[in-house]
């Protein structure tokens, strides 16, 4: 089972949209996969069509509570299940940090999970607890970054938080891949970006680059992945190739 956290502490990178749209990807490719929103934002939750009903459970509950994550996920389509987030996350961070373990509590909730070939992870736009807890439960960091300047500039400071937490956990978890987002041919910047995180990360950056398409941003509003809502769309043309390339790295053994 490969464990993947997408991750930038910047937002607005199209980091979520990844999330959604790699998971469904994958699922279709014949894939099992489990998305889990560690944002307290919950877009990645609500954007593919998930309201938590009275009662239910979320990662919170199994973050703070040791709630049984089987019991809490939620269906998306065959092949793509969701562990879902709510605005309680926002009060995990401090909750944590009084907490044994508080870095290990994702890892020790997925632990006992069963049954998939990859376990993807929204984690929020900060570098906090949530985001730790994220680094720790997983052997894969994928950075979403968007093909412009400053967001680029950024990256120095993430490299050094995965650099601390490789020092400290032992976990074996180290930067997988780089995804280009938000890319439009047109614009000499994006190119020249891309050309400097190729030559900066080498082969850690996908050769695909997910292009900047209305689509990709009118899915969420309807509640569906990019393949159930425009599956001819240079989107889903752009994820398709993306999860193709992240199915490669398991016959390299990546």
């Amino acid at each position: 089972m490969r464990t993947i956290a997408l991750l930038n502490q910047k937002g607005g990178v199209g980091k979520t949209t990844c999330a959604a749209n790699i998971g469904a990807g994958l699922a279709l490719l014949g894939r099992k996969v489990l998305l889990v929103d560690m944002d307290p934002q919950a877009n990645l939750t609500e954007g593919l069509g998930v309201a938590l009903g009275t009662g239910q459970a979320s990662v919170y509950d199994c973050l703070i509570n040791c709630h049984d994550v089987e019991s809490a996920v939620v269906r998306i389509t065959e092949g793509l299940d969701i562990l879902p987030s709510c605005i309680d996350l926002a009060g995990a961070e401090a909750e944590l940090i009084s907490l044994q373990g508080r870095e290990w509590r994702l890892k020790t909730a997925l632990s006992t999970v069963d049954g998939y070939d990859y376990i993807i992870i929204d984690a929020p736009p900060s570098l906090g607890q949530l985001a730790l807890n994220t680094m720790y439960a997983v052997r894969e960091i994928f950075i979403p970054l968007q093909t412009e300047y400053y967001p680029l500039k950024g990256v120095a400071k993430l490299l050094e938080t995965v650099a601390e937490v490789q020092k400290w956990s032992n976990t074996g978890t180290a930067i997988a891949g780089i995804v280009g987002t938000c890319y439009d041919s047109r614009k000499n910047l994006n190119k020249e970006v891309v050309a400097q995180f190729r030559e900066h990360f080498g082969e850690l950056a996908f050769r695909t680059v997910i292009r900047d398409n209305v689509a990709l941003a009118e899915a969420p509003a309807a509640s569906l992945d990019i393949f159930r809502y425009a599956k001819s769309s240079r989107g889903a043309e752009d994820y398709a190739a993306l999860c193709q390339e992240i199915i490669a790295m398991e016959e390299t053994g990546d």
